[in-house]
């Protein structure tokens, strides 16, 4: 087992000035420790890595609830997309960044320490063309908490896609589901 760079990010808690596409193009080609420590440094070591030795690479976001691993997760992908893109179609690209705010519906709960808190674990595997170019992508999930469907803790609710879904009733579509409002106090509200 090889052990590579070791990143420790914390949340700030707001929107810092240092993942915009100018910051992404700064770290594209450099060489680790080049530059300051920084998710878009362990993309691009990973990004070369496979492009220099034809091997699969795996980067690995783990923490606490509400410590931004969904975040630096999306940041990767972003990096990738960016500086793999031809100069003509980023289709898959866009897709592969478009499935997080679906999979967050599903997974994703308001807990007493974060409002929008994976309660699931995510595998995502991006495939390259022989020219390091995104061609595709397969995400695969594994649901921890299965009994949250049908109980949450004081102050915590269920998954977003089920209040969404109950937002939603009242759209023609949906008549034929017959969900009734959302009662955050209640566990089984539909």
């Amino acid at each position: 087992l090889v052990v590579g760079i070791i990143l420790v990010a914390i949340n700030p808690y707001k929107q810092l000035p240092i993942y915009g596409d100018a910051i992404i193009h700064a770290y594209s080609g450099q060489n680790m420790g080049d530059m300051d420590p920084h998710i878009f440094a362990v993309a691009e070591e990973a990004y070369k890595q496979m492009a220099r030795n034809n091997k699969n690479q795996s980067i690995i976001v783990s923490g606490e609830s509400g410590a931004g691993k969904t975040v630096s997760a999306r940041y990767t992908m972003r990096y990738f997309a960016t500086v793999s893109k031809s100069s003509g179609n980023a289709h898959v690209e866009d897709k592969v960044l478009a499935s997080n705010p679906i999979t967050e519906a599903v997974g994703n709960a308001k807990t007493t320490r974060n409002d929008n808190s994976s309660r699931f674990g995510k595998y995502t595997e991006i495939s390259f063309d022989e020219s390091y170019q995104i061609i595709g992508a397969n995400m695969r999930t594994y649901l921890l908490e299965k009994s949250r469907v049908v109980f949450q803790s004081e102050n915590e609710r269920n998954y977003h896609i089920f209040y969404q879904l109950c937002a939603s009733a009242v759209q023609p579509e949906f008549k034929h589901l017959k969900l009734g409002r959302s009662q955050e106090n209640n566990p089984l509200f539909i």
